[in-house]
């Protein structure tokens, strides 16, 4: 990852500044406002979690009309289309590095959502993200300097594992393989989501990609549905998909990538599994098991514990802090 201390980023087209990263020492920052910039992030990454699971229940009802390469195709297209309206993004001016990164970016995030829609329509939506969110732990451990990163990681993993209910090998294999693939893609997304965040201004950087992804898919999608994807009914149910769950848990990830080291993002989106968990007994009355219960509890204190471990590491780079 390329996070170095006090490392050039840039905020547009020619312009550069220098920001410190995550648990560096900034001459004159109140020891209250650096502990607010590790809780801001974790509340960004915890609110987008919830939109996606949210999200996910428009597209379940969605899929039976467009299919699932439809359904990835209207939430790409018309989350290009919300993003380019509201963000305005120039389009001139870039480096070549620039567009590799968007070209990266939007890659990724085509890759994750066709791969993952694939799995949700081969195998339960729990197990599909149980394995996926295994690419950001992997992430975690390969990226992670320190050794209770590491620790937490596992614990983590510990908990997905537990979660799946010991029903792995009862799956879908192409659906299984899916998953896996798709957590590969969201682990190549975290690291090209903060790059992007630390070379483009506000959300211009997500736009662009989002705007890449969409082009990728629509081949894919136009195959499957046709000319379903232009039914009034099926693109508003897409247009809610977009918004929940592409436009603004992506926004608020990004944001978060800012301010938070990947490999502890990475630890917090194994949040997923227990928020779709905890979503199905809410709303579709699904009751939990003592062992499932059991599983959200070890990901939810892995959680905890890497938001923790890095805020103490900030606390040891600023004198007088307190966590």
């Amino acid at each position: 990852m390329n996070s170095p201390v006090n490392s050039p980023v840039k905020d547009g087209p020619g312009a550069s500044t220098t920001v410190a990263a995550p648990g560096s020492a900034v001459t004159g920052t109140p020891a209250s406002r650096r502990g607010g910039r590790h809780l801001g992030p974790v509340a960004l990454v915890v609110a987008g979690g919830l939109s996606v699971q949210f999200g996910s229940a428009v597209a379940v009802l969605l899929m039976p009309r467009a299919g699932a390469l439809g359904v990835v195709t209207l939430r790409l297209v018309l989350a290009a289309v919300v993003l380019l309206a509201v963000c305005r993004p120039k389009v001139r001016g870039y480096s070549r590095a620039d567009w590799g990164t968007i070209v990266a970016f939007g890659t990724a995030m085509a890759g994750m959502n066709i791969l993952f829609y694939q799995a949700a329509d081969r195998i339960p939506l729990g197990a599909a993200v149980t394995l996926e969110v295994l690419g950001p732990l992997i992430l975690s451990v390969v990226a992670s300097r320190r050794l209770a990163n590491l620790l937490w990681a596992g614990l983590a993993l510990g908990g997905v594992v537990l979660l799946s209910g010991g029903g792995f090998d009862r799956l879908d294999p192409a659906g299984a393989a899916f998953a896996l693939a798709a957590g590969a893609m969201w682990a190549a997304y975290i690291v090209f989501s903060a790059r992007t965040g630390r070379r483009f201004p506000q959300a211009d950087g997500l736009a662009l990609a989002m705007a890449f992804g969409a082009v990728l898919s629509l081949p894919l999608g136009i195959g499957e549905a046709g000319d379903k994807l232009l039914v009034p009914s099926t693109v508003l149910l897409g247009l809610g998909v977009a918004l929940m769950s592409s436009v603004l848990p992506y926004t608020l990830e990004l944001l978060a990538l800012r301010r938070l080291p990947a490999p502890t993002f990475a630890i917090l989106m194994s949040l997923e599994p227990a928020i779709a968990a905890a979503a199905g007994f809410l709303i579709l009355s699904q009751a939990l098991s003592a062992t499932d219960a059991l599983a959200i509890a070890l990901v939810i204190a892995a959680s905890m514990g890497a938001v923790r471990t890095q805020a103490r590491a900030a606390k040891r780079q600023v004198p007088g802090a307190t966590v």
